[in-house]
Formats: structure tokens, C-alpha cells, sequence
């Protein structure tokens, strides 16, 4: 049996577009011990997952900090096979921390670099072509997700819905259509409609209306919540990537501030979901989002 490790830090889009990749290191290495290396608010979630055998949270320490890398090196340490599917200027420096196993990623002199190519492509491309450079097969699997489901009694779901998603990063107020856009949105439906997010957008939630849900969820409950809607309207946030992992019909809403042909949310099979761009979503019509609904 080999150790096994993957890094793998977020944010949480990036985790969700990881599902297939993670599930493909699985099945690759069906027999040997993975070890997942992440950060603290993605770890409840992946250990809940069938696809790591222990998981880890990286405190990130500072390069200054000897104590905090002592331990980071501790857990690098020992590992047959590495696949660094973060990637970043940090993660790759961990190669030498962790006395330069087989790893793939994109560090100097590791045994399974990427190619030159992937700053083109979207994430799942990139993380097939990355895996498939390292031996493991593509296409990436469809993967399994019925473990990814939570109780949502509490929240008095209607029969049939729609869910709102109109947050998005605090510090990127260009990627948010207004909340009266999603109001008019949803006044226009003839369906109830289903507000979800944290706690920062109840603000958002009361402007739209409908069913507010914001705040009342854990991962696991959004989950269950998505899995119920007849689609998802959302901004470029963690939470649609969510429902097109799920297989949710979505409309994702994308301005100039993010490029969907490299981040945005798929379907499990690799499918994608309907993009709306505007330079900016303050200039996104009602009509033109009420004609891309399924």
C-alpha cells in the first residue's frame, strides 16, 4: 500500500470543480491510503467524502514562522505519490518541504509537471490534463454524491422552486446582479422562489423576497436544498458550482470581472450550464435572464 497526498486548499468552486478529479486519484489508487491536505473550512466537508482516508488541515504558515513549518513538513512527509491540484506559488514550494516525492504539479524539477498550456484552460481541463500527465486516465469520472446531503425540515420547502443565489465574494461587488433585478426576477416566475447564501446576504434575501434561507444552512443542507429546485439563478459563487456539481439546471450570471471559459461552475458529466455576461450585471435586463431560464 502507498501514502497517497493531495493538496488542495480552495476556494470553495475550486473544491466543487475538484469532485471529479478527487474521485479519479480514488479509483487510481483504490488500494492505498490518500491523505487530503486542505483548509480548515473545506475539511468537515471532504472528510464526509469516500475519497480521502484521513484529511488535513494546512495552517499556512509563514515562511518565518519554524515551529508551524516544522509541523507542515510533518505532514508532507512520507508520501509515495503527490498531486498538487493547488498548484499556487505556496503549494509548490512544499515540494522541497517535503523532500521531493513523485509529485504532480508544477514545481521545478518534479516527476509530472503540467503542461505549458494550462493557464488557457478551464479548471476541469486543466485538472484531467494534469492527471492525465501524472498516469491517471481521462476523462474524469462523473462523481458520487449521494453522500452530500443534509436535513432541510426546518426550512418548509415549498413542492416546487427556484433558488436565488445572489451573493458573491464581499470584496467583489462587480460580480453581484442587483437585488432588484433578482426581485423582478422572481416576480415574474409564477414559481416560488428560494433565497440561499450565508447570513450576509439575509439583506439581499429581504429586497428579493420569497423564502429566505440565507444563513439557515450548512453545506450538506444547501445540498438537499439545490438537489429540490427546478433551477438555479446566482451569481459567480461557490454555491453555483454547487448546484451544477449536483446537476441542477443553472443560469450563471458572469461580468467582466471573471472569465467563465476558465471558472465556470459544470455539470457532473462536464456539461455546462448557461452563461449570461454583461460587462457589468447592472446592465443585465430582466428579459434577457427570464428567456434563459429553463
Amino acid at each position: 500500500m502507498m501514502r497517497v497526498l493531495v493538496i488542495r486548499h480552495g476556494a470553495f468552486g475550486d473544491i466543487v470543480l475538484s469532485f471529479p478529479a478527487f474521485a479519479a486519484i480514488r479509483a487510481r489508487h483504490a488500494r492505498d491510503e490518500i491523505t487530503l491536505l486542505t483548509t480548515a473550512p473545506y475539511a468537515p466537508l471532504l472528510r464526509a467524502s469516500p475519497w480521502f482516508d484521513r484529511v488535513e488541515t494546512d495552517a499556512k504558515p509563514g515562511w518565518w514562522n519554524l515551529p508551524g513549518l516544522l509541523r507542515l513538513r510533518r505532514q508532507l512527509a512520507g508520501f509515495g505519490m503527490v498531486y498538487d491540484l493547488q498548484t499556487s506559488g505556496r503549494s509548490s514550494r512544499y515540494f522541497a518541504l517535503a523532500g521531493r516525492p513523485p509529485w504532480s504539479g508544477i514545481a521545478r524539477g518534479c516527476r509530472f509537471p503540467d503542461a505549458a498550456n494550462r493557464a488557457s484552460l478551464h479548471t476541469r481541463e486543466r485538472l484531467e490534463q494534469q492527471l492525465r500527465l501524472a498516469g491517471i486516465p481521462a476523462p474524469l469520472p462523473r462523481p458520487d454524491l449521494s453522500w452530500l446531503r443534509g436535513d432541510t425540515g426546518h426550512l418548509g420547502l415549498p413542492g416546487r422552486y427556484a433558488v436565488f443565489i445572489p451573493g458573491a465574494a464581499p470584496h467583489r461587488p462587480e460580480k453581484r446582479l442587483p437585488a432588484g433585478t433578482f426581485r423582478a426576477v422572481a416576480a415574474a416566475l409564477g414559481m416560488p422562489v428560494v433565497v440561499a447564501g450565508t447570513a450576509a446576504e439575509t439583506p439581499l434575501a429581504r429586497v428579493i423576497g420569497g423564502l429566505d434561507a440565507t444563513g439557515k444552512t450548512d453545506i450538506f443542507q444547501l445540498a438537499s436544498l439545490l438537489r429540490g429546485a427546478a433551477f438555479a439563478l446566482g451569481n459567480d459563487t461557490g454555491p453555483m458550482h454547487l448546484a451544477a456539481a449536483l446537476g441542477v439546471p443553472c443560469v450563471s450570471l458572469f461580468s467582466a470581472a471573471s472569465n467563465p471559459a476558465r471558472t465556470a461552475p459544470r455539470y457532473p458529466d462536464g456539461g455546462w450550464p448557461v452563461i449570461l455576461r454583461a460587462p457589468s450585471l447592472r446592465e443585465l435586463p430582466v428579459a434577457r435572464i427570464l428567456a434563459s431560464l429553463p
